[in-house]
């Protein structure tokens, strides 16, 4: 029985991108920024079954002092199959092998995914009087996008 599952090296189209973001539940992002967002990649993955991409997984980051795991995505209908397992070895593989020594690796995992990330050395951050935090740049109507 062959495997019914392709990794390949990449990026998906911006369409695709939006697609395997909102079908696993993550937030929307506009077509403008995922642009953007794609073409500095600094690694990426994508996962197809017959053919349809079906998941994804990126790395971002200045390729030398900081690196951070992103977009990291499986339709639900083929969830539970060690597929994001299988894009995550990929992701550290590239890591190991073109990442510097001191590169600081980050990521943030939602719920029980932190078991995933745990098996590929990932440690909570909060263990080493870390905390990490966020800010997302809402400039809607009325807003200006500063928090002051």
């Amino acid at each position: 029985m062959s495997d019914p599952y392709e990794l390949t090296l990449g990026v998906p189209s911006v369409e695709v991108f939006r697609r395997l973001r909102t079908d696993a539940g993550l937030s929307v992002k506009a077509p403008e920024a995922v642009a953007l967002a794609l073409a500095n990649t600094w690694h990426g993955v994508v996962l197809h079954h017959e053919g349809e991409p079906i998941g994804m997984g990126r790395i971002i980051g200045d390729g030398g002092t900081a690196l951070q795991i992103v977009d990291m995505c499986v339709h639900p209908a083929h969830q539970g199959r060690g597929l994001g397992k299988r894009m995550m070895a990929a992701l550290a593989e590239e890591l190991e092998s073109r990442a510097p020594a001191t590169a600081y690796v980050s990521l943030i995992a939602d719920g029980p995914a932190r078991h995933l990330y745990e098996k590929f050395g990932f440690a909570d951050t909060a263990t080493h009087d870390s905390i990490g935090m966020y800010r997302v740049m809402d400039r809607g109507p009325g807003r200006s996008g500063s928090q002051a």
